[in-house]
Formats: C-alpha cells, structure tokens, sequence
C-alpha cells in the first residue's frame, strides 16, 4: 500500500509554506487591519472582496461562500489537488524533503493524475525549448523568432520550444520518463491514429502555456513548413483535466506580479504579441489561447487586479485595426459590465499589432501605444459614429439615435451625462437633443423596436418609402414659395441662386424644376400652369400644382414682385442655415490646434455664410414677411 507522509514533514511544510505567499499566486491582497489580508474570492464571483486571509493563523476564510482551511486546504481546492499531492507541491516548492511512513526518501506510491499530468508536461516544454536550441531542423523556428526581434534570451524567458517533425520524438522521450501512452493522450501531447500513438505536435514552435502557479498545462502551436498536413496556423492543447481554455491567460505566470503591482492588465492577441510587450518593458501583457476574451478570465484577472469599487485598475485591450479587431473591441464591450476597472483600447493608426510595432519602430513604440490607450467605451463609439456620414442632418440623427443606445447601455450612471455631451461633440447636434435620445434609449426594453408611424394602404398601394406630408409646418415657407411662383410667376424678377436642392420636400423640388424649365410668362397665362403641370410625371405632384393654383397666399397685402423675392430670400436663408449647421457641425469635431489649416478655412466659410443669411433674412423682411 502507498506509503503515509510523516505528520512532522508536513508540518514543516505548513511551517515554511506562507499562506499568504500561496494565496497571492491566485489572488491579489491588501492589508485589512489587525494583521489580515483582504481579496476577492477565487471560489465564487463577487464584486467586493470578502476572502480573507490571516498569516499568522495560517488560515483563510471567504465570508461569501464560507470556504476556508490551511494553506493544503488552498491548494486542494485552487487547483484539484488530493492532500497528499498538495503537500508533495508545497514541499518541492519550499525545499523540503519528505519521508514515508515505510522510512524511504523518495515516495513509494503512484502520484494522482494531476501530479503526472503536470510533470509530462513541464518535461515536454524543456524537451522542446532544448529542441529549438540545438536540432538543426529547428532553424525555421529560431528564424521566425530572429525577424520579430526575440532572441535567443527572450525564447528562453518564455519557454520557447520547437515540436520535431520525426511524429514520434516527444513520444519516446516521455516513455522513457517511465509514462504510458494514454496519460500522453491525456496530457493532450500525443493522439492515437490506425497506426498507434504519435506526436500532437510536429514541426512547429511551441509557447508553454503555464498556471498562475508556473506549472505547464498546455502548448500553443505555429505551423512553420508548407508541408505541414495540419493547415491550422495555430494548433493548441486539447481540453484536458489541466488545460481548459477558457480559463488560461498565456503570460498571466510572468505577468502575475506585475499586475498585481500597478493594478494594470494589458490583453493582447497573441503569444508574440505577449513576448514582444515584455521585451518592450510592458510586463503586464497576456494573451488568450486561441478562444475569445470570456468570463472566466474577467474573474481571474479581477483577482490579480483586486477589481472592486474601493480600488479600480485598468484592463487595455489592444486589438488590429481591422474589421476583425473591430468585432473583438465589441465582444469586449459586451463584457465589460463585469469589471469595476476601467477598460481601455489602444490601437496603433496603422493597423500594426505590438509584434510588428516594436520589429517597425522600436521598444518605445510598444510603450506609447498602451500609454495613448482611450477608454473602450469611446472606442466603440467612434466606430459607430464612423458609420453615419455626419455633413448630412439625417445621418447625424441616426448617428445620435445609434449612439444613445450606447450611453443608455453604460453601467456607470453617473457617467451618463459626460458621454451625452461627448456624444453631442462627435455628431455635432446640441447636448439636450443627445440627452433627449439618451432617455428614450434607457426607457426602450432591449430587443423591443421602436413604433413606425402608420403608413396609408390599400388597393393598389405600392411599397415604396413613403413621402412626407408636404403640410408639416416645416415645409411652410416651401410650400409658400412654390404657390406664389404657380400663381404668379410673371412677378418672378429673378431665379438665379436658388435651385431644387433649396427644397427638402421632394414633390416641392420636383415642382421647382418643372417651373423652371418652362419659360417664366411676361403676363398672366392661364396655359402656362398647365404646361408646368405636363412636365410633372409624379401624380401626386400634378394634383399638388392643382392645389397650390387655388390655395391664397399668406398675406394681407395684394402680391408683388417684392413679396416673391421675399418668399424665395426665405427658402434661400433656411438653405443657408442648414449649411451653417453642418459646418459648425464640422468645426466641433475638428481639433484648431491638430487641424489648424481646416480649422480656420471652415471658420472663415462659416463667417461668410452668417453673412448671407443676414442679408436673405433682410431682404425677406423687407418683402413684408415676419
């Protein structure tokens, strides 16, 4: 029977294995007070810490799920561990050798899976990081290493190996380390085919995936040959009792501290991405293996960061500039909810990952892309922005409605209003209009459609989009226009300035041009209506030119050639002013001292066009219109 481990070797072990130091490997703690430490449990989700920890006791004690017990009991439940196991790593880590019950040095019994599955796999990781050094074959790799600027220093930090390509190298190096071919298949560092066991990993680099503790759970794999029969760029470990995906963080084993430390996590989205911010002096940086950003490791980075109201950090995530690092930017978003930090994105403008940045520009490159990081939150609402072309007003109500729903969606209330009138200065529409789309994007239950207004049907309806109502007070002026023009068009002096796009209705545009084309009479013409109404092909607008013949002007004085200039100087003046809109539209989202040369060209048209509008508006007046 397995030998029993002395009660007085395990005492030197609790002795000399400091809870707290065994903790912080998987939690982030701040001193509490009476000499206990303070973080957020690694057993349950919570959004304040209540896990507990008192050195000189030796103990821990979370007060929201009631787990507790010794530093055994930690790594017991922290990594699945049996007891015996959890004193054999603790003792291996704080040098202490152990005794059986049977008197012997070493252990005379079968160490439980975990154990065997751990040791196959840091063997295989030095396996393969002497592979990369020394094999010849292994040139590919150190090359594909040498052209991102990692040498041979940097492959050594990170445990960089190289996979033979013979199919059964780390097979046979393993077994004769005395394991059996189905703990390899288990360790996910072999697979069974119809002729037997042979390598998961041939022919390829090879980044350890560790534990917050160090221990290897897992590789991920880069295709390096042409000839490779796997065409995957990347091939990653399998799921296995050690290596779950969605619960690693490649790099998190180095970068534990430094998170910790300054309260800072930087994801980025590859293993030589990782390597080439810790080059860069950006210690921080992890990486996911090959899956998305997922909740589990929101919760395990909140540990590192000790992520709760009283104490923020930061978590940047560093994504391409492409469509595909747009996507991940709003995945992230999405979850973004979980964390009390403040989340940020940095992007590098031209589309570069921290990899290819530093091989471009150097180490500093690396260092000011994360320091020029904006919050997340702006970054997706840049890229909603982005979609809507703002020098039109339509498009700018869109882009307000859209992004309104993004203000609406921020956890943090308090900061609502900030980004409303954020989001009035990237659209350039007044703050109260913003914050008017804002209350009505809070009060809309998601996935709920806001109502349409009822469109006319019946026989012989057509689907098309549907005209306005051309008696909306805001084609008032419009319409006036056109009437004094249909009744009275030989008091038309003059119609040069003004053409159909000074009429937003577009049955009044159509008309206008009708009118136009038709040569204005020097008298009254009873045919001439009818000629203008021949040119209009909309039914709509014929009977429309029926109306505007029989409808009486708004005025109290008998029509001149005065008061249809006047009636034309007000068409021209709200042209004027929706041009000055879109200009100060512009010019809000214009920085003067960045984009000085545009800045004041705009200025300069915005000052010309106050002018003009001062003069149509006199000109209007002095016809007799209010």
């Amino acid at each position: 029977m397995p030998g029993r481990i002395r009660e007085d070797d395990i005492a030197a072990v609790r002795e000399r294995a400091r809870i707290d130091e065994v903790v912080a490997q998987h939690v982030t703690l701040r001193p509490s007070g009476s000499g206990s430490l303070k973080g957020l449990c690694p057993f349950h989700d919570e959004k304040s810490p209540s896990f507990n920890v008192t050195p000189s006791r030796g103990a821990y004690f979370c007060f929201g799920c009631q787990a507790g017990g010794d530093v055994f009991t930690f790594l017991q439940q922290i990594e699945g561990l049996s007891f015996a196991e959890a004193v054999e790593r603790l003792a291996g880590r704080y040098g202490v050798d152990l005794r059986y019950a049977e008197g012997s040095a070493g252990p005379p019994r079968e160490r439980g899976q975990r154990s065997r599955l751990a040791e196959a796999n840091r063997l295989a990781a030095e396996f393969y990081a002497s592979a990369l050094a020394d094999l010849p074959e292994a040139t590919t790799g150190r090359q594909f290493l040498s052209e991102r600027e990692l040498d041979k220093d940097a492959a050594e930090r990170f445990g960089v190996g190289f996979a033979p390509r013979s199919g059964d190298a780390i097979l046979s190096h393993l077994r004769q380390k005395g394991f059996r071919d189905d703990e390899l298949v288990t360790a996910g560092l072999v697979a069974t085919g119809n002729r037997g066991a042979y390598d998961r990993f041939r022919g390829r680099l090879l980044w350890p995936i560790r534990e917050l503790s160090g221990d290897v759970v897992g590789f991920g794999a880069r295709r390096l040959f042409e000839d490779d029969r796997i065409e995957a760029k990347y091939l990653n470990t399998p799921e296995t009792p050690l290596y779950k995906k969605s619960q690693v963080l490649y790099g998190v084993d180095l970068a534990r501290r430094a998170i910790s430390s300054s309260s800072r996590a930087v994801v980025v989205e590859g293993y030589t991405d990782v390597m080439a911010c810790h080059e860069a002096g950006v210690e921080t940086a992890v990486a996911t293996c090959g899956t998305a950003f997922g909740d589990d490791h929101v919760r395990m980075l909140r540990r590192l960061l000790l992520d709760h109201d009283e104490f923020r950090g930061e978590v940047i995530f560093t994504f391409d500039g492409d469509d595909a690092g747009q996507r991940a930017a709003m995945r992230a978003f999405d979850g973004d909810s979980q964390f009390v930090a403040q989340t940020y994105v940095a992007v590098e403008p031209d589309g570069m990952d921290p990899c290819d940045l530093r091989v471009a520009k150097g180490d500093a490159a690396v260092r000011e892309l994360i320091a020029r990081r904006v919050p997340l939150y702006r970054f997706v609402l840049r890229n909603i922005i982005g979609r809507y072309d703002l020098d039109r007003a339509d498009q700018r109500v869109n882009a307000v409605r859209d992004g309104a729903r993004l203000v609406a969606s921020v956890r943090d209330r308090s900061k609502v209003d900030a980004f409303a009138r954020e989001l009035s200065g990237m659209v350039g529409i007044d703050v109260d209009e913003v914050r008017t789309e804002v209350r009505r994007a809070s009060t809309t239950r998601p996935g709920r459609q806001p109502p349409q207004e009822a469109t006319p049907s019946g026989e012989g309806a057509v689907e098309t989009p549907s005209v306005p109502n051309v008696r909306e007070p805001r084609y008032a002026d419009e319409w006036e226009a056109i009437k004094a023009l249909v009744q009275y068009p030989y008091l038309t002096a003059e119609v040069h300035g003004i053409d159909s796009g000074d009429f937003t209705h577009p049955t009044l545009a159509a008309l206008w041009s009708a009118i136009v084309s038709e040569p204005l009479p020097t008298g009254a013409d009873p045919a001439w209506m009818g000629r203008v109404a021949e040119r209009v092909r909309d039914p709509l607008g014929r009977r429309m030119v029926a109306a505007l013949a029989v409808e009486p002007l708004r005025t109290v004085t008998s029509p001149d050639t005065r008061l249809v200039s006047a009636l034309l100087a007000r068409v021209q003046e709200l042209t004027t002013s929706r041009r000055i809109e879109t200009l100060k539209s512009r010019l809000q989202r214009t920085n003067p001292i960045e984009q000085a040369t545009d800045y004041n060209r705009m200025f300069g048209e915005l000052v010309a066009l106050e002018k003009q509008r001062r003069a149509l508006r006199d000109r209007a007046i002095g016809g007799g219109l209010g």
